[in-house]
């Protein structure tokens, strides 16, 4: 067993517990839904699924263009990490987690105009990218 693998019975419905420890690690929350596919060698793999990671090469036509029209840094994420980026900061927020506050902005689906100096600032991800302004508006699906 790997050091991340837990043992888990199925019950008779085809129930499986994923415990606490690994839903928090992934941040899978109650409701969330999970894609369930097999590997070549027989193993069951689960995945958080994300419909905008499914358009995610839309998303970075949408991101470059964005980036081009603006002249900015653009980052489009889903609930949990940067799925598309452009412009000067691409490299460093493509596929990073997003913050705990910029997470907390999209399920409460606000948006957010702020400077560098405003008190709702928040960061994109927890890395140490200068920004001095954002703009962050979720897309309701």
């Amino acid at each position: 067993m790997k050091a991340t693998g837990i043992v888990r019975r199925i019950d008779d419905l085809g129930r499986v517990v994923v415990p606490k420890e690994i839903r928090r690690t992934l941040r899978i929350r109650e409701g969330d839904p999970l894609e369930i596919f097999t590997d070549r060698e027989g193993g069951v793999i689960l995945r958080k699924y994300s419909p905008i990671r499914e358009l995610g090469e839309f998303a970075q036509q949408y991101a470059d263009s964005m980036a081009k029209i603006t002249g900015y840094t653009i980052a489009i994420t889903d609930k949990d990490q940067v799925i598309a980026s452009a412009g000067d900061s691409k490299k460093e927020l493509m596929s990073k987690k997003i913050s705990s506050e910029l997470e907390e902005a999209v399920e409460e689906r606000s948006t957010i105009l702020a400077t560098k100096e405003d008190k709702n600032f928040i960061l994109i991800t927890n890395s140490e990218i200068d920004f001095v302004q954002e703009v962050i508006s979720p897309i309701i699906s």
